[in-house]
């Protein structure tokens, strides 16, 4: 891990400042304008009708369509799972952390839940173990995981449904870095003077940069932070 004490942006008086952000700001707006078009696209995606799958939740068996409980709308984030691991995917341990008040969702017509593929005493023993307070189901007796693209001991994924009665259909599907839009936490770091201080970054020569993940909570420290035992 670099850091450098004088890496410091230039220093410059009021005017110029408010000229240099008043460019940037042209940008901001350009890319908010699009992210409202991409959005209006996405509103006009076509759907796929899925099967009946069976998952299983705190209670037992339940059916997709009653994970919507009484909203039309669905958000899944699969979350990683790799069979016999202490701690599972920091990332994922981490990006869901963020969503601890989620009643502003539900006013519009939505739920936003986890599913992976772990047996769901240990997914349960875990979300207890890491503090999380979403609503965990699992999939490791259905094929729900693998066919929305999210697999055993593979990666991750945020799958969109909508219910329209007793059907239910696939909207949407992202991965990777698709569901950075969705972090409180990069949405912050990305406005400060170093950023993520990643070495992939663009950034002024001298800037204080890191491996790749190596600043991310671990998910020891998520679960000593936020966990049953903290």
């Amino acid at each position: 891990m670099s850091t450098t004490s004088n890496a410091l942006p230039p220093v410059v008086d009021a005017a110029t400042w408010d000229k240099e952000l008043a460019a940037l700001r042209v940008r901001e707006k350009a890319a908010t304008r699009e992210l409202d078009a991409i959005a209006a696209q996405r509103r006009r995606l076509p759907m796929v009708e899925m099967p009946d799958y069976v998952l299983e939740g705190e209670d037992g068996p339940v059916r997709l369509v009653e994970i919507f409980g009484e909203h039309p709308q669905l958000i899944v984030y699969n979350h990683m799972w790799h069979e016999d691991a202490e701690w599972q995917c920091s990332g994922c341990t981490g990006f869901t952390s963020q969503f601890t008040r989620l009643l502003g969702l539900e006013k519009f017509d939505a739920r936003f839940v986890i599913v992976t593929q772990g047996p769901i005493d240990e997914a349960l023993a875990y979300q207890r173990k890491v503090g999380n307070t979403m609503t965990w189901y699992s999939t490791a007796n259905s094929s729900f995981g693998s066919d929305v693209g999210a697999p055993p001991n593979a990666g991750f994924a945020v799958n969109v449904f909508l219910r329209d009665g007793d059907t239910v259909y696939r909207t949407w599907h992202t991965d990777g870095r698709g569901t950075e839009q969705m972090s409180n936490l990069f949405g912050l770091v990305d406005l400060l003077p170093y950023g993520r201080q990643e070495v992939w970054q663009d950034s002024p020569e001298g800037w204080p940069q890191s491996p790749t993940y190596s600043r991310w909570a671990a998910s020891e420290e998520i679960a000593a932070a936020y966990g049953h035992n903290s």
